[in-house]
């Protein structure tokens, strides 16, 4: 029998991505769309579509029937006991109070009685709650039971950020292999990872490169060093090694490409490095939304392209190449990775995450 889920959020872009993610699931069903209270009560295609009559559907494919005649309720009355499983990718604004902290309210309220599996950063430098990339960090998910202390039945797990994932994804075999000492790494990343804005951010982007995102370079050094910290089952040390890089806007529409320079702890050669690059991952292959291969390595210097290769399997693997020794660093590495930061490193991710948690019995 499938698990019922919520996608809170849901007329959002960032919401629109679960839909694709879960309508066909083998192991969970979408039971309820929730939005703000503008979409409440409406068909969740009219709840999508445009004062031009157009239908504002912005991720790949299309919503089947049964999701289109769906009522849209109000997040604020959502009663999360009528699912077994919620997703959020709802960043909330109140006055008075932050964005940070209305969130967490939210999504509070929903982990106090089921799991919830979020893709907003507002519980993610929280000592009690892992940011887990299935694969990477498995382990940490037991940091879920500590959220009993706050009197909550479920618990909160989000996904990291898009630029995070594709480099802590590569950077996990390196470190278990060789040790790291220092990463840097300078991001090229797809508009889609912006949101929409009504063409205002595509007439700032055309014919240029944004070469800076607000908050994006402290959440990739924070949080790389969260997923790759050791956890003794009651807490996470961070690792230790630093974490350096810049992140810009490029005229891309998905997929998030990085240029990762990496000074290892002990000498490896570039064979060495694609070999534990290609070897890992693969205690996530009985998960659905799992890819063949964690990470794709390609010999061709002319890849990893966005346009041609954020889609190989399905967006969920991490495609790496331009491997090479970087003799400007001690030990030194480098390469460059491509990630779908609409697919792993969004909806889709955090659906993996969720059968990460079923697999493991915390759902």
């Amino acid at each position: 029998m499938k698990k019922s889920v919520a996608i809170i959020g849901a007329t959002g872009l960032a919401g629109q991505q679960f839909i694709p993610a879960l309508q066909n699931h083998p192991w969970f069903e979408i039971k309820t769309l929730a939005a703000s209270e503008r979409s409440a009560g409406k068909t969740y295609i009219d709840a999508l579509r445009e004062p031009s009559g157009s239908v504002g559907w912005w991720a790949e494919g299309f919503p089947s029937p049964d999701v289109q005649n769906m009522t849209v309720i109000n997040s604020d009355d959502f009663d999360p006991t009528t699912v077994d499983v919620v997703f959020t990718a709802a960043e909330v604004e109140k006055e008075g109070v932050s964005k940070r902290e209305a969130t967490q309210a939210l999504e509070a309220r929903f982990a106090q009685a089921r799991p919830t599996i979020s893709t907003t950063s507002a519980f993610r430098y929280e000592d009690d709650v892992p940011i887990l990339i299935p694969g990477v960090n498995n382990a940490h998910a037991a940091l879920v039971k500590q959220q009993s202390q706050r009197g909550w039945k479920g618990f909160v797990v989000p996904i990291p950020n898009c630029t995070t994932t594709g480099m802590a994804i590569t950077l996990k075999p390196l470190y278990d292999a060789f040790g790291i000492n220092v990463v840097i790494m300078t991001s090229l990343q797809a508009l889609s990872g912006a949101g929409r804005r009504g063409g205002v951010l595509g007439l700032d982007i055309l014919d240029n490169v944004i070469p800076y995102i607000v908050g994006e370079e402290e959440k990739v050094q924070r949080e790389t060093q969260k997923i790759l910290g050791a956890f003794d089952g009651t807490q996470i040390t961070p690792a230790d090694f630093k974490v350096s890089c810049t992140c810009t806007r490029v005229n891309v529409q998905d997929g998030h490409t990085e240029a990762v320079f990496v000074s290892l702890a002990k000498p490896a050669s570039v064979e060495d490095v694609k070999r534990v690059m290609s070897e890992y991952g693969r205690d996530i292959a009985d998960l659905p939304s799992a890819p063949p291969q964690m990470i794709v390595l390609h010999d061709d210097p002319f890849h990893p392209q966005p346009k041609r290769d954020r889609d190989i399997h399905d967006g969920m693997a991490t495609v790496v190449g331009r491997v090479r020794e970087d003799p400007a660093l001690p030990n030194g590495i480098k390469y460059v990775l491509l990630s779908h930061n609409t697919k792993m490193g969004a909806a889709k991710g955090a659906v993996l995450v969720a059968e990460l948690m079923v697999r493991e019995g915390y759902i």
